[in-house]
């Protein structure tokens, strides 16, 4: 048998491939062709739903990698738009947003841990790149949780018609339990939604957020699933690959 089949980068682009095939079944025509049909106030609604749907999804607890780990692997998350109606009108037909995602996090010295994600949408245009920086107030221990605080960043890139950023900060604590991290958190996003058609103005839609997860440690296989929630956007994740 040729081991190297095996290897973590190979097993973790077939977890996206299988993870981006379910996300594509689960989708429609996700692509902004059509923002000019929107009045303010839809464009404005249109702003918080993506400002939910693509900031940035870290799906980790708060334990630090240490300076030999890695954090390498395959997601999809899936947000119900509040606004469906309005995002048909723009030229996406679907009232939840999928976003399969590829990313890498790697441990450094003092607790700190930096990662990096690239997002491709199915049927659609629109990709994300993302980066995070986390710092562990406490690393944690078989009789303490580990706490942690987040920064990150997301931008968009591909759409003709809009440009998008958010920024965001978290505070999240874990506490494992032999292979099992159950986690949760509090943060804030800020995001930033430009129009670049028509007299739409653009939005900066701030909103708070909470979120909760657990993460599983096979060997090196690690699996993952989160819920979150920004304002009343509601995202669902699930996380395939491998940490140590």
């Amino acid at each position: 048998m040729n081991i190297s089949l095996f290897s973590p980068c190979r097993l973790a682009l077939l977890s996206a491939f299988g993870l981006s095939m379910i996300a594509s079944s689960a989708s429609a025509a996700t692509d902004f062709k059509n923002l000019k049909n929107l009045n303010q106030s839809e464009f404005n609604q249109l702003a918080k739903d993506f400002s939910a749907a693509g900031s940035y999804k870290a799906i980790t607890p708060a334990t630090p990698l240490g300076i030999t780990g890695f954090d390498l692997g395959a997601e999809v998350s899936f947000t119900s738009l509040n606004n469906n109606q309005v995002w048909q009108k723009a030229g996406a037909d679907i009232s939840t947003l999928p976003m399969p995602k590829l990313h890498i996090t790697k441990g450094l010295p003092f607790n700190i841990d930096v990662g990096a994600s690239m997002v491709s949408v199915p049927d659609s245009d629109i990709k994300l790149m993302g980066f995070e920086a986390r710092y562990a107030l406490l690393e944690g221990s078989a009789a303490t949780p580990a706490l942690g605080v987040r920064a990150a960043y997301s931008k968009l890139s591909g759409v003709d018609q809009l440009d998008f950023n958010s920024k965001s900060l978290e505070l999240v604590v874990s506490k494992g339990f032999l292979m099992v991290t159950p986690y949760a958190g509090v943060g804030r996003v800020w995001g930033k939604v430009t129009p670049r058609v028509g007299s739409l103005q653009a939005q900066s839609p701030t909103a708070s957020k909470v979120f909760a997860g657990v993460n599983a440690n096979f060997g090196l296989f690690n699996v993952a699933g989160e819920l979150d929630r920004i304002e009343s956007n509601q995202t669902v994740s699930v996380k395939l690959g491998f940490r140590w």
